[in-house]
This record gives C-alpha cells, sequence and structure tokens, in this order.
C-alpha cells in the first residue's frame, strides 16, 4: 500500500491515530467497567451532526481533533466526523489556520471513530474505528472517491488482540492482528474473499435495527429463504441470523466468509407514515465498501444497482452485501423476486 497519501500525511500517521482511539477507548472502558449498566460512558450526552453522541465518544472526538490540528500543521486537509462534520484546514507559518472548503490541495478524509457503540458499552462485541481517504478534490466527495480505506477493531475488555485491514484501491486489501505485547510485529496477510457460492452454512443476516419495521423485514426475510430452500436446496436450519450493531463489522464478517450475504433494507422499506427511517451513515460505510470489495465481496444498492453516495452526515443509505461474486449470481435474484 502507498505509504504516503499526500504531502504532509502518510499512512503511518493515520494508524498512529487508529493506536491513539483505541487507547482513549480502551482506557475509558476499563476505568468504568464495574459500573458498566450505569456508567457516564454509556449516557447520551448529545447529538452531533450524525447521530447520537454517548461519553465514550468524547474521548475519541478529542483524539480526532488534536490530531487534525497537527496534521494541518504539516499540510492542507479536509476532516468530517460525526461529531463536527467537514471541517477544513491547512499550515501557516506559525501553526494552521481554518480554510473556506474543500479546495486546497489535500485529502479527504471522513473518519468514524467508534463504529459499533452500542454492542461495545455492553461488552458484547468489538466496535470499529474507520477512516477513509479520498484524494484532493474541490467538493464534498462520494463513497466512489475513497482510496483507501482504514479499519481498526476496538475490542471488548476481555480481549487482548485486535485486527488493523487495510485497502487501496486496485491494490487489494490485507489484514493484521496485533495485540497489546506481541512478540513482534505480525505480518499482514491478504484479505480475500472465499469463492464458495453454497446457499447455507453461513449467517444470513437481514439487519433488524428499528422495531416497527421488524415484520416488514422478517417478511422478506422468510419470503427469500422459502425461495433458496425451494429451488437452491437451502438447508434453512444451517441459514443462520446475526444483528450486529455495526455497520463496518457487519462488512468484515462478509469479507471473512462467516456472512454469506447481509441486507440492510431500513431505507429502502419506509416505516409507517412515510416517516424517514434510522438508516446506515455514509461515513460508517466508506471506508470499509472500499474493504469489501477490494478483498472480493459484491456491494450494491438493494435493486441491485452500483451503490454510491456522497461522504455526509443525512443520506440515508442502504445496500446488499455478498460473500463473493459467485454467491450473488447464484442467490441475488431470489432476493430481487422477495423484495419485489
Amino acid at each position: 500500500m502507498t505509504e504516503q497519501l499526500s504531502a504532509g500525511l502518510e499512512l503511518k500517521h493515520l494508524e498512529a491515530l487508529l493506536d491513539s482511539i483505541r487507547d482513549a477507548t480502551r482506557a475509558r472502558l476499563s476505568s468504568e467497567a464495574s459500573i458498566r449498566g450505569l456508567a457516564p460512558a454509556a449516557l447520551v450526552v448529545g447529538e452531533g451532526a450524525g447521530d447520537v453522541t454517548y461519553g465514550i465518544d468524547l474521548e475519541s472526538e478529542e483524539v480526532v481533533t488534536s490530531w487534525f490540528e497537527e496534521r494541518a500543521r504539516a499540510g492542507a486537509l479536509s476532516l468530517f466526523t460525526e461529531d463536527m462534520g467537514w471541517r477544513h484546514a491547512g499550515p501557516t507559518s506559525g501553526g494552521w489556520e481554518e480554510l473556506p472548503g474543500f479546495d486546497h490541495g489535500g485529502p479527504r478524509i471522513a473518519i468514524d471513530p467508534i463504529d459499533g457503540t452500542r454492542p461495545l458499552l455492553g461488552d458484547l462485541r468489538s466496535a470499529w474505528t474507520s477512516i477513509a481517504v479520498c484524494p484532493p478534490g474541490p467538493g464534498e466527495p462520494r463513497a466512489s472517491d475513497v482510496s483507501v480505506g482504514l479499519l481498526g477493531e476496538l475490542p471488548t475488555s476481555s480481549t487482548e488482540a485486535w485486527r488493523v485491514i487495510r485497502a487501496q484501491r486496485g491494490h487489494g486489501a490485507t489484514i493484521q492482528r496485533q495485540s497489546s505485547a506481541p512478540p513482534e510485529r505480525p505480518q499482514e496477510q491478504p484479505l480475500l474473499a472465499d469463492t464458495d457460492d453454497r446457499a447455507d452454512y453461513g449467517v444470513f443476516s437481514f439487519f433488524r435495527f428499528s422495531p416497527w419495521q421488524r415484520p416488514q423485514i422478517a417478511a422478506v426475510e422468510a419470503d427469500f429463504l422459502a425461495r433458496i430452500e425451494a429451488a437452491e436446496g437451502a438447508d434453512l436450519m444451517h441459514c443462520y441470523d446475526d444483528q450486529y450493531v455495526c455497520n463496518v463489522g457487519q462488512l468484515v464478517h462478509l469479507t471473512l466468509g462467516a456472512y454469506r450475504l447481509i441486507a440492510d433494507l431500513r431505507g429502502h422499506i419506509m416505516e409507517p407514515g412515510g416517516e424517514s427511517p434510522v438508516t446506515s451513515k455514509p461515513y460508517d460505510l466508506a471506508a470499509a465498501l472500499l474493504v469489501a470489495r477490494e478483498a472480493g465481496c459484491v456491494v450494491t444498492a438493494p435493486d441491485g444497482e452500483a451503490l454510491d453516495f456522497p461522504l455526509d452526515a443525512e443520506t440515508p443509505v442502504s445496500f446488499i452485501g455478498w460473500a463473493n461474486e459467485p454467491t450473488a449470481r447464484r442467490l441475488a435474484p431470489h432476493l430481487k423476486a422477495a423484495l419485489s
């Protein structure tokens, strides 16, 4: 992977940010572990540009802001976080200054410091830090502009190892397992989706976050499963379900082959009264989308068309992810029929 991303920004700077966010998050969780259910980390403290802000988010946002100000002294950049939205800054003779917009010749970076806050606060499952890097441009970038994706696992309190995943457009994806006291820095390994097109023995997850959407999404799921049982001979006792409240984690599971399908239909199926549903966020998906595609997974819009979106705080995103191209070819027609 290219080490130099732009003037003043290298991959090592982004990886140092991953480390700092993980250290701050683990320290906060460790200090409050004995009172986890009532801990300040789990309390809602505000509403950011893109989502609810929990107490645990405050430290990570401070880490990102400090990093942003440090990197702005070395070169111009734009940075998006769910708490602050887009910020633009660049160097001056004595430090750094805010800039009026994107047209400064530096990279455009979208960061979600903690995706998967809710399960992590319950010490149930890992959360992830997501960093999506786009090359310079005059305006707000889109998912199709992401050239580098970097994912860092935020493990539960009992786990002393974590994964770092990297992807560069056109150059594939890698995975590396790290720990708090490794004997030596482990080698990166290629992250490649399998080529099995099986119709069972895996997780087929229809994500059901909003209570009022669950009956509708469950009906689509039941229709899809009935179709692959009848047409593909799937053993439905071995078509498992999972509800990982973390888009990055979902797409990581897809690349690792545990998920054969992830269907997030929240924005595709309207809520009663036509209200806007709570959906996936662009900044949750941007880096993980590049990782999944570079690993060989297939991720599309629910109608099967290309998935692209602006990297902002408002655009609702729905998606379908398949473990690989053979699985998509075999099973996607059944999902399309169920959705119709």
